[in-house]
């Protein structure tokens, strides 16, 4: 079962992203704190929306897909770019990504979106395989940049 993520389930979703952070071998790296996820998925201003999905024998949460909107100059409208999809060890194999997947997909027909994007570490060739089982292609022209840290406030210190 995949359902939206409600304020009560920030700890869970803390968790897994720690969980994620492990898995790709990044522990320290993942910071946020239950307080900034709460802002971000239910403050006055929402940056971000978060889908859960749960085993259906259990009840538990399995899985989550945590996104946000971005936008497509060359195609007029919005889409959806997933900045997290994780299920968990003990979870994976039983429909639970591929449901959570699923459920974006629709939100982007139902309103219109035309891309649902998101990035996968190279090394990870079971994730790979299974998003190219469901059609999804890599966007091998393009190189991903990022800016944070020092470089990321000396570039903003650089206007001054």
């Amino acid at each position: 079962m995949i359902r939206t993520a409600r304020p009560d389930d920030v700890p869970v979703i803390h968790t897994m992203i720690r969980e994620l952070a492990e898995y790709e071998k990044e522990p320290d790296a993942a910071r946020a704190t239950e307080a900034q996820l709460r802002e971000a998925l239910f403050g006055e201003r929402p940056a971000a929306y978060a889908h859960l999905a749960v085993d259906d024998g259990t009840g538990e949460p399995a899985g989550f897909a945590l996104w946000f909107l971005n936008f497509s100059t060359w195609r007029g409208v919005h889409g959806i770019y997933l900045e997290d999809l994780y299920v968990r060890p003990a979870a994976r194999g039983g429909g639970h990504g591929r449901a959570l997947l699923t459920e974006l997909a629709r939100i982007c027909a139902e309103r219109g979106y035309e891309r649902l994007e998101w990035s996968v570490l190279n090394w990870n060739r079971p994730a790979i395989g299974f998003y190219e089982k469901l059609g999804a292609r890599p966007q091998d022209e393009w190189t991903v940049y990022r800016l944070t840290d020092a470089a990321l406030t000396g570039l903003a210190r650089s206007a001054d």
